[in-house]
């Protein structure tokens, strides 16, 4: 069945009958399995070829990815312009996007605000930056960085709610690494959560989210999967400066990439492929800035990995991923923002 995001004549449908669609939580949209991060299109991985990636964009929607996600603290709006750019002339009925509120700027003492005023100012912009009348989700972003959680539950969360009643919006979600506050919200909120966006919480490296999924499907709340390459670590590039991953971390995973290199695989590929094999999540999302990156996610869906590659992914895992102590830095990142914010 072809998903209600399909236009013929601009589609192309046999790659849109391909591709396999689930619904997202509550809403009535009909995901792409795997789905269009904007993030690698700000600022924070590194500098990438603008016109390649508006086609990278346009690519995508024509080959049944039907889901992007993006937020002003992607490049403070350049990932939302360069979205809007590639969306024009793209009919309104073939994707769905999603942006977000909350986070902003790359300085510490203006990086969030989760107050109705911002929230509403901010949105207002990026229907602007995106060119459209609405957005299919609105989210609030990294909510644990909130002075308190009453703020989100109390301004942030209703202040999007108005958004929805004006039609400017059809759904509300909240992202965050912190999976204890994501459920903690969703339970203390008497606004309609519809879905949550996590990162690096399902992926070769760790797997906490699987912890959750069953409270969010009780709650028939959406999970969209992100940053399954966990953020550049399972790369065959070192990850950003900024990467909160201790040291041991990030030798270790250079290590599997060298391994994975010596017999002629890239670490990105068996990494996506793996988040793709979880059932409980509504979408796979990946950052992409290019038509290369596009190319292989795309791949790998439709022809996943093989069986030498399988066994590649056996060893890497027994040999070097079972060492791993720590497999996540939860409460790091938020712990040094507030110690930023004292000095």
């Amino acid at each position: 069945m072809l998903p209600p995001t399909y236009v013929e004549g601009f589609h192309d449908l046999e790659a849109v009958k391909a591709m396999e669609y689930k619904k997202l939580g509550k809403t009535d949209l009909l995901i792409s399995k795997l789905s269009f991060g904007g993030g690698p299109l700000g600022c924070h991985y590194g500098n990438y070829d603008e016109h390649e990636a508006i086609e990278a964009i346009q690519q995508a929607i024509k080959q049944g990815v039907n889901y992007i996600d993006t937020a002003p603290w992607y490049g403070q709006g350049k990932s939302e312009k360069i979205i809007g750019k590639a969306l024009k002339g793209i009919p309104r009925q073939a994707y769905y996007i999603a942006t977000k509120v909350g986070r902003y700027k790359l300085d510490i003492e203006n990086m969030f605000d989760f107050s109705k005023e911002k929230t509403r100012l901010s949105f207002k912009n990026s229907l602007k930056n995106l060119g459209v009348d609405y957005v299919d989700v609105i989210q609030v972003h990294d909510v644990e960085f909130a002075p308190s959680l009453d703020i989100v539950i109390t301004q942030t969360l209703p202040e999007l709610s108005k958004q929805v009643a004006e039609k400017k919006a059809k759904y509300i979600g909240i992202t965050g690494y912190l999976l204890a506050v994501l459920k903690e919200c969703i339970e203390k909120s008497n606004i309609n959560i519809s879905c949550v966006l996590t990162y690096s919480r399902l992926t070769l490296l760790d797997d906490t989210l699987m912890q959750f999924t069953s409270f969010f499907k009780e709650h028939n709340v959406g999970v969209i999967n992100a940053a399954v390459l966990v953020m550049g670590l399972l790369t065959d590039n070192a990850p950003p400066a900024w990467h909160p991953a201790n040291d041991e971390m990030k030798n270790l995973c250079r290590s599997v990439a060298q391994y994975c290199k010596d017999h002629n695989v890239e670490i990105s590929k068996l990494a996506i492929w793996y988040a793709m094999q979880y059932e409980d999540t509504s979408t796979t999302l990946i950052g992409i800035q290019n038509l290369q990156q596009l190319k292989m996610s795309l791949d790998i869906l439709r022809n996943g990995i093989t069986k030498e590659e399988q066994e590649l992914l056996h060893v890497i895992k027994a040999k070097y991923l079972s060492e791993i102590k720590c497999k996540h830095w939860e409460g790091k990142e938020v712990e040094a923002y507030w110690q930023a914010m004292k000095m």
